[in-house]
């Protein structure tokens, strides 16, 4: 089973490079963040057409999160925290993996920048609901994928010019401590445990050719619960979209598990 997580950074404004993207790589499952649009205009249309069924928690302008199916998705909920901002940030559903139950939760967390504002608090103040709703789906012995844009760079591994970032709210020490109490909780970082010391991103900036550089970070994860790992098949940051004309700044990564 090929899941992919991705934020789109506008679904409609890049509908073309995802459906392009879907006929190319054949995903079973899609995790899109930042969506940027309502319930009703979101493009149905165009994942029906390639054979995809839609899940859909839209908000205007901003934020959002869908999944994108081929397989059922049970018990769809779009209340997993309470949201102080009533934003579109979490969307988790079920599915079935032979005899496995697997709740996905797809995520979009808060940047907060600037930090010493109120969007730095909001982005703590989630985070710290987050992990104690995910804490209590851990204690009952779920099978867990949390997949999506963290916002969080975890290491200095994970950004081009870490020094640059350690001020910043993604590269906090006490963000980055977040990622790993997460972690601590019982789940694994794929990627990283797949990589131990190679250096990829998953996203560029749009601003001073950042993509053509490779000034990058990696803050798009994929976190499996313990009791998952021996499903772990192969993990792969897919660049190729965010060479493409009107790219996302963010660029897919494929989780195969079996």
């Amino acid at each position: 089973m090929k899941i992919i997580s991705w934020n789109v950074n506008s679904v409609r404004a890049r509908i073309d490079n995802i459906t392009n993207y879907i006929k190319d790589d054949k995903p079973d499952i899609l995790l899109l963040q930042e969506t940027k649009t309502q319930d009703e205009n979101f493009p149905y249309e165009n994942f029906e057409n390639v054979g995809y069924n839609s899940y859909i928690f839209g908000q205007k302008s901003y934020n959002g999160v869908a999944i994108i199916s081929k397989l059922p998705i049970k018990n769809i909920s779009k209340d997993f925290i309470k949201d102080e901002k009533k934003q579109a940030r979490v969307i988790n559903g079920e599915i079935q993996l032979k005899k496995k139950k697997i709740e996905i939760i797809n995520i979009y967390v808060p940047n907060g920048n600037p930090i010493n504002t109120e969007k730095y608090e909001y982005k703590k103040n989630w985070l710290k609901k987050f992990i104690a709703q995910v804490k209590k789906k851990i204690s009952l012995g779920s099978n867990i994928i949390i997949a999506g844009d963290f916002n969080i760079i975890p290491e200095e591994i994970d950004v081009y010019d870490f020094k640059r970032y350690e001020n910043d709210a993604l590269g906090k020490l006490e963000i980055r401590k977040k990622f790993r109490e997460l972690l601590n909780v019982g789940f694994v970082d794929v990627y990283r445990i797949k990589n131990k010391k190679k250096q990829e991103y998953t996203f560029w900036d749009y601003f001073a050719g950042s993509w053509q550089k490779n000034y990058g970070m990696r803050i798009d994860h994929f976190l499996l619960s313990n009791n998952l790992i021996e499903n772990i098949s192969s993990i792969n940051i897919n660049k190729k979209p965010r060479s493409k004309l009107k790219p996302s700044d963010h660029t897919p990564i494929e989780l195969i598990i079996n």
